[in-house]
């Protein structure tokens, strides 16, 4: 059923479905006020609902068209524009990830009104804000009430963010095992907005290389800024881009060999979907591989902050090397719980250069110039307060809270018979099933237990027969989702 308006004008469609997909087409007309009116007739010879502009003297036959057989209809308005299409958004094969599962899980609410939903899919934050975090932006936020905070951190700040929050990031993450300086930080409102930000500094026609699975904003920000030329329905893969595959079998780490000639790798450690952090060794493999082949590397280090094994680094700079080939992307959301705040950062070492000898890092700042302003100030004031002692204290206690119940997700699958990947180094719990299409696997959990997840298919071909965990639930909530999977699923 479809709702179209114009205007002042109401259209109400009742669509009728019979075997072999033919449909029958109602238009109802309420109100006709809109000069000139919109006629809909239909016309078999195009099999399409055409809408044309009368005159009002022929508004009365609007009411007069009957309904007739179509095997396809398309609808058209009269009024468009001469601006046509951007093909690379034709390219995109579905919509975005986690909209469509909200999407499904809004429809499974509308057939069992009284299910009590537990979400478990996208990785999202539940628990409070601390309030030591809370205490900052609140401080932020009044000072902008007063002449000396307005003109302290008031208006258009630094597009590069405010110098004492760049000044603590290195302080907490950078100094004690790389080179990275204050000048090569870049606060933003999140790495997913970097992420599409960077596609624009690199341009079209870029051969990109990916995880397979990951984060499906690598690969969609990719199509649409043009680097892909086609879509294997068969594989399920966007051409001319890189899939490198991560499994048990390889321990989630990639044959890099297979983007030896591709101009940009995305790179996630830990990795979000399968919960796999790269170890020491095999970041250094990653970097040596890129210096190599001249390669840039996007290194989304948004949940680095739940890696407990050290021989995995928190950063890509720890590893030798990597200022010459690497671009980190890190984010507050996972941490201080600022997914609906929106406050990250890049690093671009000033050693990363083009093929011309020419600064990576003064380009991202002329885009960043461009197309953004800067961070909310408040958001600021939070990551200030985030990165205190008070503030990092409390964000290791929320991080651990999240640590332990991907833990008992993880616990919990085991002892159901299920191998269970990740859990340890990041808050999602990957989930073997055996090879079934993990949509059908979503969608039988959905139904049985009223529990979201995300279904593996989506982060990549490879991860289908997979299904992705997330940490990110209240403890209680956590605790029923637990009885009804154990109830449900035990072999």
């Amino acid at each position: 059923q479809h709702l179209v308006s114009f205007g002042q004008t109401f259209f109400s469609s009742l669509i009728k479905l019979e075997q072999h997909a033919r449909v029958y087409i109602y238009i109802y007309i309420t109100h006709t006020s809109l000069n000139p009116p919109i006629m809909f007739s239909m016309t078999t010879s195009t099999s399409s609902l055409l809408g044309k502009q009368l005159s009002s003297s022929s508004s009365k036959h609007l009411t007069k068209e009957q309904p007739k057989r179509h095997d396809k209809i398309n609808v058209k308005v009269a009024a468009m524009s001469n601006v046509s299409r951007n093909p690379n958004m034709a390219q995109l094969r579905a919509g975005y990830l986690f909209p469509e599962i909200a999407r499904i899980r809004n429809a499974h609410l509308e057939k069992n009104p009284d299910a009590k939903i537990i979400s478990l899919g996208i990785g999202d934050t539940t628990e409070p804000i601390p309030a030591p975090i809370v205490s900052g932006m609140a401080n932020a936020a009044l000072a902008l009430g007063t002449v000396a905070g307005y003109e302290k951190t008031g208006g258009y700040g630094s597009e590069a963010g405010q110098q004492p929050l760049r000044d603590l990031i290195v302080k907490r993450f950078y100094s004690e095992k790389t080179k990275i300086n204050a000048s090569e930080i870049f606060v933003s409102d999140g790495s997913k907005c970097d992420i599409s930000r960077m596609q624009q500094m690199f341009g079209p026609g870029r051969k990109v290389a990916v995880q397979d699975p990951a984060y499906p904003a690598y690969v969609d920000s990719s199509v649409i800024n043009g680097h892909c030329t086609g879509y294997d329905e068969k594989t399920k893969r966007y051409e001319n881009i890189v899939y490198m595959e991560c499994v048990p079998g390889n321990d989630f780490f990639p044959n890099l060999e297979a983007a030896k000639d591709a101009d940009i790798i995305f790179f996630c450690s830990p990795n979000n979907p399968t919960g796999a952090a790269a170890t020491r060794a095999q970041c250094k493999e990653l970097v040596d591989f890129a210096n190599k082949n001249g390669q840039i590397v996007i290194y989304d280090a948004a949940y680095a902050f739940y890696i407990e094994n050290p021989d995995c680094p928190k950063t890509i700079y720890e590893i030798e090397g990597s200022e010459t080939c690497c671009i980190e992307s890190c984010s507050f959301s996972k941490y201080a719980g600022f997914t609906g705040l929106r406050l990250g950062w890049t690093v671009v070492p000033e050693a990363l250069k083009f093929a011309d000898g020419s600064s990576v890092r003064f380009d991202w700042n002329r885009c960043m110039c461009t197309a953004f302003n800067g961070a909310s100030n408040v958001a600021q004031g939070g990551g200030l307060a985030a990165l205190s002692d008070e503030g990092w204290k409390s964000m290791q206690e929320t991080v651990g809270f999240y640590k332990e119940n991907a833990k008992m997700l993880k616990k919990t699958f085991e002892e159901l018979g299920f191998k269970v990947y990740g859990a340890v180094d990041a808050p999602y719990v990957w989930v073997d099933f055996d090879g079934r299409d993990s949509w059908e696997v979503f969608t039988e959990i959905l139904t049985k237990t009223d529990i979201v997840t995300t279904p593996g298919a989506g982060f990549g071909p490879t991860g289908d027969g997979f299904v992705r965990m997330s940490a990110f639930c209240h403890r209680d909530n956590l605790e029923t989702a637990i009885e009804r999977l154990k109830k449900e699923f035990a072999k």
